[in-house]
Protein backbone atom coordinates (compact mmCIF):
# COMPACT_ATOMS: atom_id res chain seq x y z
CA UNK A 1 0.00 0.00 0.00
CA UNK A 2 1.28 3.44 -0.96
CA UNK A 3 1.40 6.37 1.47
CA UNK A 4 -1.24 9.06 0.96
CA UNK A 5 -0.39 11.44 -1.88
CA UNK A 6 0.70 14.95 -0.95
CA UNK A 7 -1.77 17.33 -2.68
CA UNK A 8 1.07 19.81 -3.29
CA UNK A 9 3.22 17.17 -5.03
CA UNK A 10 2.86 17.38 -8.80
CA UNK A 11 5.25 14.47 -9.38
CA UNK A 12 8.12 16.65 -10.56
CA UNK A 13 11.39 16.87 -8.68
CA UNK A 14 11.59 19.73 -6.19
CA UNK A 15 12.62 23.06 -7.65
CA UNK A 16 15.75 24.75 -6.48
CA UNK A 17 15.21 27.41 -3.86
CA UNK A 18 17.75 29.60 -5.63
CA UNK A 19 16.13 32.42 -7.47
CA UNK A 20 17.37 33.80 -10.77
CA UNK A 21 18.53 36.80 -8.75
CA UNK A 22 20.96 34.50 -6.88
CA UNK A 23 22.67 33.76 -10.17
CA UNK A 24 23.59 37.43 -10.43
CA UNK A 25 25.06 37.65 -6.93
CA UNK A 26 28.51 39.13 -6.62
CA UNK A 27 31.41 36.72 -6.82
CA UNK A 28 32.41 37.67 -3.29
CA UNK A 29 29.19 36.09 -2.06
CA UNK A 30 27.29 39.30 -1.34
CA UNK A 31 23.71 39.50 -2.60
CA UNK A 32 22.99 41.37 -5.82
CA UNK A 33 21.07 44.11 -3.99
CA UNK A 34 24.26 45.11 -2.11
CA UNK A 35 25.62 46.40 -5.41
CA UNK A 36 25.47 50.05 -6.36
CA UNK A 37 22.17 50.73 -8.10
CA UNK A 38 23.73 51.07 -11.56
CA UNK A 39 25.26 47.56 -11.22
CA UNK A 40 22.09 45.79 -10.11
CA UNK A 41 20.25 43.45 -12.45
CA UNK A 42 17.08 44.93 -13.96
CA UNK A 43 14.10 44.69 -11.64
CA UNK A 44 10.56 45.91 -11.84
CA UNK A 45 11.54 48.91 -9.72
CA UNK A 46 14.50 49.79 -11.92
CA UNK A 47 12.33 49.34 -15.02
CA UNK A 48 9.59 51.60 -13.65
CA UNK A 49 12.19 54.22 -12.73
CA UNK A 50 13.72 54.03 -16.22
CA UNK A 51 10.32 54.45 -17.89
CA UNK A 52 9.50 57.38 -15.59
CA UNK A 53 12.89 58.93 -16.40
CA UNK A 54 12.18 58.61 -20.13
CA UNK A 55 8.81 60.35 -19.68
CA UNK A 56 10.04 63.02 -17.25
CA UNK A 57 10.02 65.80 -19.86
CA UNK A 58 6.23 65.73 -20.21
CA UNK A 59 3.90 67.81 -18.05
CA UNK A 60 0.59 66.05 -18.77
CA UNK A 61 0.45 62.28 -19.26
CA UNK A 62 -2.14 59.54 -19.56
CA UNK A 63 -1.25 55.98 -18.57
CA UNK A 64 -3.34 53.54 -20.58
CA UNK A 65 -4.29 50.31 -18.79
CA UNK A 66 -2.75 51.08 -15.42
CA UNK A 67 -4.10 48.00 -13.65
CA UNK A 68 -2.26 47.38 -10.39
CA UNK A 69 1.11 48.69 -11.61
CA UNK A 70 1.18 52.25 -10.31
CA UNK A 71 4.93 52.83 -9.85
CA UNK A 72 5.46 54.83 -13.05
CA UNK A 73 2.37 57.01 -12.53
CA UNK A 74 3.38 57.61 -8.91
CA UNK A 75 6.96 58.51 -9.88
CA UNK A 76 5.78 60.96 -12.54
CA UNK A 77 3.25 62.57 -10.19
CA UNK A 78 5.92 62.83 -7.48
CA UNK A 79 8.03 64.78 -10.00
CA UNK A 80 5.20 67.26 -10.53
CA UNK A 81 3.58 65.89 -13.70
CA UNK A 82 -0.19 65.76 -14.06
CA UNK A 83 -1.01 62.07 -14.55
CA UNK A 84 -4.34 60.54 -15.52
CA UNK A 85 -4.67 56.76 -15.36
CA UNK A 86 -7.13 55.01 -17.66
CA UNK A 87 -8.39 51.44 -17.42
CA UNK A 88 -11.47 49.48 -18.46
CA UNK A 89 -12.02 48.46 -14.86
CA UNK A 90 -12.10 50.68 -11.80
CA UNK A 91 -8.75 50.42 -10.01
CA UNK A 92 -7.09 52.21 -7.12
CA UNK A 93 -4.44 54.75 -8.01
CA UNK A 94 -2.18 56.94 -5.90
CA UNK A 95 -3.91 60.02 -4.46
CA UNK A 96 -2.14 62.39 -6.84
CA UNK A 97 -3.05 60.35 -9.95
CA UNK A 98 -6.48 61.02 -11.48
CA UNK A 99 -8.38 57.88 -12.57
CA UNK A 100 -10.83 57.65 -15.47
CA UNK A 101 -12.60 54.52 -16.57
CA UNK A 102 -12.36 54.22 -20.37
CA UNK A 103 -11.96 51.63 -23.11
CA UNK A 104 -9.34 52.50 -25.72
CA UNK A 105 -11.25 50.54 -28.37
CA UNK A 106 -14.12 53.04 -27.96
CA UNK A 107 -12.36 56.02 -26.38
CA UNK A 108 -13.80 59.13 -24.80
CA UNK A 109 -11.34 61.50 -26.54
CA UNK A 110 -11.70 64.44 -24.10
CA UNK A 111 -9.96 62.24 -21.49
CA UNK A 112 -6.80 62.30 -23.63
CA UNK A 113 -6.98 65.73 -25.30
CA UNK A 114 -4.81 67.71 -22.87
CA UNK A 115 -2.06 65.08 -22.70
CA UNK A 116 1.44 65.74 -24.01
CA UNK A 117 2.05 61.98 -23.99
CA UNK A 118 0.24 58.69 -23.58
CA UNK A 119 2.11 55.68 -22.25
CA UNK A 120 1.33 52.05 -21.54
CA UNK A 121 3.18 49.19 -19.88
CA UNK A 122 2.85 45.71 -21.39
CA UNK A 123 0.58 46.97 -24.17
CA UNK A 124 -0.78 43.91 -26.02
CA UNK A 125 -0.46 43.82 -29.82
CA UNK A 126 -4.22 44.11 -30.37
CA UNK A 127 -4.39 47.42 -28.47
CA UNK A 128 -1.34 49.10 -29.98
CA UNK A 129 -3.15 50.43 -33.08
CA UNK A 130 -6.14 51.82 -31.12
CA UNK A 131 -3.83 53.55 -28.61
CA UNK A 132 -1.62 54.92 -31.41
CA UNK A 133 -4.76 56.24 -33.10
CA UNK A 134 -5.80 58.05 -29.90
CA UNK A 135 -2.33 59.61 -29.63
CA UNK A 136 -2.47 60.73 -33.26
CA UNK A 137 -5.98 62.17 -32.90
CA UNK A 138 -5.11 64.23 -29.81
CA UNK A 139 -1.62 65.24 -30.96
CA UNK A 140 0.27 63.43 -28.19
CA UNK A 141 3.43 61.35 -28.18
CA UNK A 142 3.09 57.67 -27.32
CA UNK A 143 5.51 55.43 -25.46
CA UNK A 144 4.83 51.80 -24.61
CA UNK A 145 6.40 48.54 -23.56
CA UNK A 146 5.27 45.12 -24.68
CA UNK A 147 4.98 41.90 -22.72
CA UNK A 148 7.74 39.38 -23.21
CA UNK A 149 8.17 38.48 -26.84
CA UNK A 150 5.21 40.49 -28.12
CA UNK A 151 6.20 42.63 -31.09
CA UNK A 152 5.35 46.25 -31.70
CA UNK A 153 2.61 46.09 -34.33
CA UNK A 154 2.73 49.79 -35.18
CA UNK A 155 5.79 51.63 -36.54
CA UNK A 156 7.91 52.76 -33.58
CA UNK A 157 11.34 53.97 -32.66
CA UNK A 158 12.55 51.51 -30.01
CA UNK A 159 14.76 52.69 -27.16
CA UNK A 160 16.44 50.46 -24.62
CA UNK A 161 15.61 51.16 -20.97
CA UNK A 162 16.49 49.15 -17.86
CA UNK A 163 14.63 45.88 -18.09
CA UNK A 164 13.29 46.21 -21.63
CA UNK A 165 12.41 48.31 -24.63
CA UNK A 166 10.33 51.46 -24.74
CA UNK A 167 8.64 51.94 -28.11
CA UNK A 168 8.09 55.56 -29.19
CA UNK A 169 5.68 57.19 -31.62
CA UNK A 170 6.28 60.91 -31.57
CA UNK A 171 4.03 63.60 -32.98
CA UNK A 172 6.87 64.52 -35.32
CA UNK A 173 6.89 60.92 -36.63
CA UNK A 174 3.30 61.27 -37.81
CA UNK A 175 1.89 59.22 -34.93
Amino acid sequence: MQPPRDPDDDGRPPRSRRSSRDATARTDGGPANDRPEEDRPPTATNHARAVADALAGYDRLVEVGIGRRTAVARALADRGASVTAVDRRAVETPDDVRFVRDDVTDPDLPVYEDADALYALNLPPELQAPVADIARRVGADLAFTTLGGDPATVPTRPATVAGGTLHWLRRTDGA
